[in-house]
């Protein structure tokens, strides 16, 4: 007799093997093919652990050079792709944009060429297909970096070292996390033998769901109600009082700290005292202290990249589709993996309907 255990949306289930990342719960860290963040952020570049993470370990120097160069040239979109984006509305939600982006591309660039191809081609293409949805103008293409890239389409002048340097940082924390919610839908779309760009399509919707990729927005708009951190720690308490929800604390995998966090924390501070305003990040602070008075719950990777994005001069809306720029990475190491030894995904359900009745012909 088949026993099925039991758990609140798959928590704690092991669904697979991966080479890729591991989310230590026991001692709080995180890896990437055995390579801690503690040295990846501080030491390596976005594209080092986009080729680490794709093609399994670390470019040599010429690798590097080459694979920025590549891409650059492959930001250059189709001109059917152009079209499409031309007649999507422009209040559009960015999340669809890239949706919409990622799935033509597909049908205009078939998958015939290496799957590692395709994944840098999205890497490249999906930022500038936005950017183009978004501002209807020739793209700039001169930037070797893809930190520097994205930020200068934003803010659209060539940003200071230390709001680049930041943008890439947090571009390597938000790589890669294991079998979350985007990342496992990935790779079931995968495992059914589909298409490289319908599984990344799969991805973009899970995380533009606001329980996996909008935490970050939700904790802009949440710091930027309150004028003091004294009104923070009340409303907080409040909040907490009236049972909502506040986004960007606590993790399914980690229990008592998110090792990116204070990676990022560290970067808004540095960010705020460059602009001579440390009111904000007081608010983030106070936040942070009452909810670990009051439910024992640490910030996550969100709250504070929310706080370093504001800094480097990055609208709201446009955090989410960040998070895709970024995880792109780590959707393709996943698909390729999976493709690499693959089993259909299909887990059975706790079934807790009627039981049987007998059918009644009218």
């Amino acid at each position: 007799m088949l026993t099925k255990k039991k758990t609140g949306g798959l928590a704690g289930i092991v669904a697979g093997d991966s080479a890729i990342c591991l989310c230590n719960a026991d001692e709080e860290s995180l890896l990437y093919r055995g390579y801690s963040i503690d040295d990846l952020a501080p030491h390596a570049s976005f594209e080092e652990v986009a080729w680490l993470l794709t093609r399994g370990s670390p470019p040599t120097r010429q690798e590097l050079q080459s694979y920025r160069q590549n891409l650059v040239r492959l930001r250059a979109l189709p001109k059917p792709l152009e079209a499409i984006l031309d007649n999507i509305p422009k209040n559009a939600n960015k999340m669809d944009v890239l949706r919409t982006a990622c799935s033509a591309l597909g049908t205009i660039e078939s998958e015939n060429n290496h799957q590692i191809e395709i994944a840098d081609r999205l890497i490249a293409a999906l930022p500038a297909a936005l950017f183009y949805w978004q501002n209807k103008r020739s793209l700039l293409e001169n930037e070797e970096t893809h930190a520097g890239y994205l930020l200068h389409q934003i803010i659209g002048k060539i940003p200071d070292e230390i709001h680049r340097r930041c943008i890439d940082v947090s571009l390597i924390l938000y790589a890669e996390h294991e079998f979350n919610a985007s990342t496992f839908t990935v790779r079931t779309i995968a495992s059914t033998l589909s298409d490289f760009y319908s599984a990344i399509c799969g991805g973009i919707g899970a995380l533009r769901g606001p329980l996996h990729g909008g935490a970050n927005e939700a904790a802009m708009e949440l710091m930027q109600q309150f004028s003091t951190p004294r009104q923070a720690e009340e409303g907080i308490r409040q909040m907490l009082a009236e049972k909502k929800l506040i986004m960007g604390f606590g993790h399914r995998v980690y229990t008592t700290r998110d090792p990116r966090s204070d990676i990022i924390k560290e970067w808004a501070r540095k960010l705020c005292s460059t602009i001579e305003d440390e009111r904000l990040f007081a608010i983030a602070e106070a936040i942070e202290n009452r909810m670990r008075k009051e439910k024992q719950l640490f910030p996550n990777l969100d709250f504070y990249s929310a706080l370093a994005y504001h800094f480097c001069g990055i609208p709201t809306s446009l955090f989410t589709p960040f998070f895709v720029f970024s995880r792109l990475t780590g959707w393709s190491a996943h698909l390729i993996e999976q493709r690499s030894n693959n089993k259909l995904i299909r887990p059975i359900s706790n079934y807790i309907g009627p039981t049987q009745h007998a059918w009644k012909p009218l």
